[in-house]
């Protein structure tokens, strides 16, 4: 379908609104990070590196990124197997109840961050009895990210089908032999991309993290929320933004990479 000239101008026009609404306040705060005024004044009346030194010699910055890398790697583990299993299951078998249980693994990624925090803050803590702590962050995590693994392994599978497995069996192969040699290298992509961007998504959570972190768990958004209303502390903020900003973005395109490279190959 062909469009009309008027109707391209006007696409176009909504697009670039669109990407200025989004990416001009992320410029604003590249531009802040290393602004003189430490109140962050507009426009900056000077620029300095000084907010990069200090952000990477704070050791309570230097923790929450410590503490979001390892919360960001165990959830992502945790997914990567468990969304692999579940894809499989209902991938590959038929049973009663299967497009339900595909709903219920969807569903924590649609359910807004706030209910799933409330309703995990009151499992752990009213049902299970269990202090909030750095694993019930990871335990939080992984359960949304369970779906990005899910819906790529899924996906994958459904357009390889199962006739190279088939035939490794026809050929005396066992069941670990053919996914070591013929189901593990063509999900592997996959997997890849799903756990890119499972730790992109569990690196910058803050309101389910914020609903089940116990005291003194502090992960990089939670530094930067108690951080940035604090005197002089903006500009250090603004730094810490910055790179969780380019930590989120890698993963993802590295993700969309993989995908389109995969596709191609197709």
């Amino acid at each position: 379908m062909r469009l009309s000239r008027l109707s391209r101008t006007t696409l176009a026009v909504v697009a670039g609104l669109i990407l200025v609404v989004v990416y001009v306040p992320l410029g604003v705060v590249l531009v802040n990070s290393f602004s003189t005024s430490t109140s962050l004044s507009w426009p900056p009346p000077g620029f300095t590196l000084e907010w990069w030194q200090r952000a990477f010699r704070s050791a309570g910055a230097m923790e929450a990124v410590g503490t979001s890398v390892f919360v960001a790697i165990i959830a992502t583990a945790v997914a990567l197997v468990l969304g692999t299993l579940i894809s499989f299951a209902l991938q590959r078998f038929d049973f009663f109840g299967r497009h339900t249980v595909n709903l219920l693994v969807i569903l924590p990624i649609a359910l807004p961050g706030i209910i799933t925090g409330i309703a995990l803050n009151n499992f752990f803590r009213t049902i299970m009895g269990v202090p909030l702590s750095i694993w019930t962050v990871v335990i939080a995590h992984a359960t949304f990210c369970i779906v990005t693994v899910f819906n790529n392994v899924i996906a994958r599978l459904r357009r390889t089908g199962t006739k190279l497995e088939e035939a490794s069996a026809d050929l005396g192969a066992g069941v670990w032999t053919t996914f070591r040699l013929v189901t593990f290298p063509q999900l592997r992509s996959a997997l890849l991309a799903g756990g890119l961007l499972a730790f992109a998504l569990s690196f910058d959570e803050i309101i389910v993290t914020t609903f089940t972190a116990g005291s003194g768990v502090t992960t990089l958004p939670i530094f930067i929320l108690n951080n940035m209303f604090r005197p002089s502390q903006a500009p250090i903020v603004s730094v810490i933004a910055v790179v969780l900003v380019l930590v989120s973005i890698i993963p993802i395109y590295l993700a969309q990479r993989l995908s389109g490279e995969e596709q191609q190959r197709r």
